[in-house]
């Protein structure tokens, strides 16, 4: 029997708010019929307005999306649909059936196709020319540096000339663009950042832009776990396959919270994780099209066992899913133990002084209440106080926290920064997950 997903596990998978509405209206078992769950998979035919009803399907694990109607987002309002009659509970959709032939022929392509992709992989690997890659890097390298150095100068010339006074218009757009042709896309962002920055902030922003330029200047003289945190924040990637190519952890991982982000190029969700033999902890990041959820998508609250392999870094947290052992399953019935606002800032303050680009750390926080002050919502133990903070949240999240709480202690995950502590997830007296973004 394949494990229910809840509610909240599915309404994160919806591209768009408008594929979530038009999915309630297929939530109930009236536009359904012959469906069924096994073998990894959900189906069901849905009936709509032409006389041949759709066919939707949902390959559990990854997941994946199959329907016959022709939108082009994924998943569709069927899918959607289909997983939330499934959420709901059993006797809408029939447990531990066989696949119809149409659903079964849809996962054996599914298999061919990943089997050809990882041999192709390998044989891409196999013909690879080592000096022809040791080339290529070699001349990027020097396009970057080169890029850092011309960045040092505008930066220079910006803190002669004053802050106070503003930069013609598309003047950081065009910086940006010179770091685009200097392959350091890294460089780029942040350099788009400053145009958006608070003046009260944009020294600071402008100190730790100069730090990284000059940091790759001398990259070569840099530890090698420092010297990797600047390739990633300049810019430089490690393919995936290389990365799980080395050293993995394998770990039950706790899915302590995710979070959804749209920009109008793509979705970008990020998965938290905590490891309950290692207690390390690990960020996930997945992507999808306008129009198209992040394929990623781990429940709140479970435990997968699975290997992680890490970025390279100073502080390594970003990481990638490799090989998973059985899907995700219920944590234990109780809270994920947690730090004192005071523990977490020292251990935000020791991941700054490895690696000083840091902006945030994840952290559980244990027995907090949410306050709201007329300086914003703080969070306290009685003791010590972390701000919340300000953007984290829109204000009725923030209220649903507070009513989660009821003026009692929770346990609350997040992220902890100099900028203070922006929640993801609560737990609530029963000690289950409340997903607050």
């Amino acid at each position: 029997m394949e494990e229910r997903w809840s509610t909240e596990h599915v309404l994160s998978l919806a591209p768009d708010p408008a594929s979530l509405k038009a999915a309630g209206k297929l939530s109930g078992p009236a536009p359904w019929s012959a469906t069924g769950t096994g073998g990894g998979a959900l189906w069901g035919l849905c009936k709509g307005s032409g006389s041949t009803p759709y066919r939707t399907a949902v390959e559990l694990g990854t997941p994946a999306y199959k329907c016959s109607c022709p939108s082009r987002k994924f998943p569709c309002k069927h899918a959607l649909g289909l997983l939330l009659l499934w959420a709901a509970g059993p006797g809408a959709v029939a447990d531990g059936a066989t696949p119809p032939d149409w659903v079964q022929e849809w996962l054996d392509g599914r298999g061919r196709a990943a089997a050809d992709k990882a041999a192709k992989q390998q044989a891409r690997a196999a013909d690879a020319d080592p000096e022809a890659a040791r080339k290529r890097a070699g001349k990027r390298s020097a396009r970057v540096a080169g890029g850092a150095r011309e960045l040092r100068l505008r930066l220079a010339d910006g803190v002669r000339r004053g802050l106070a006074d503003p930069q013609p218009a598309g003047a950081w757009e065009e910086v940006a663009a010179r770091m685009v042709d200097a392959q350091a896309p890294g460089l780029a962002s942040r350099v788009r950042a400053l145009a958006g920055a608070p003046q009260d902030e944009l020294l600071e922003e402008y100190a730790m832009l100069h730090l990284l330029a000059g940091a790759y200047g001398r990259i070569d003289t840099l530890p090698e776990a420092l010297a990797a945190t600047v390739r990633t924040r300049v810019g430089f990637t490690t393919d995936t396959a290389e990365l799980l190519a080395g050293p993995t952890v394998r770990d039950r991982w706790h899915v302590l919270g995710s979070r959804d982000t749209s920009d109008d190029r793509l979705t970008t969700r990020r998965v938290w994780l905590r490891g309950a033999k290692t207690g390390r902890q690990a960020l996930l990041l997945a992507f999808g099209r306008p129009g198209q959820a992040p394929d990623l998508a781990l429940p709140t609250g479970r435990l997968l066992e699975a290997d992680l392999a890490y970025h390279p870094g100073a502080r390594p947290l970003r990481a990638v899913l490799g090989t998973r052992y059985g899907s995700p399953e219920p944590a234990p019935a109780a809270a994920p133990a947690g730090l004192s606002p005071a523990a977490a800032l020292a251990e935000y303050g020791a991941a700054v002084a490895e690696d000083p680009w840091l902006d945030s750390w994840p952290a559980v926080l244990a027995d907090v209440v949410p306050v709201r002050t007329p300086d914003g919502w703080q969070l306290t133990d009685g003791t010590h106080t972390l701000p919340v903070r300000r953007g984290a949240l829109p204000e009725p999240a923030l209220w649903r926290l507070a009513a989660v709480s009821a003026g009692h202690p929770v346990t609350l995950f997040g992220e902890c920064g100099h900028h203070g502590f922006a929640p993801v997830t609560a737990w609530d007296a029963d000690h289950r997950p409340v997903a607050l973004g």
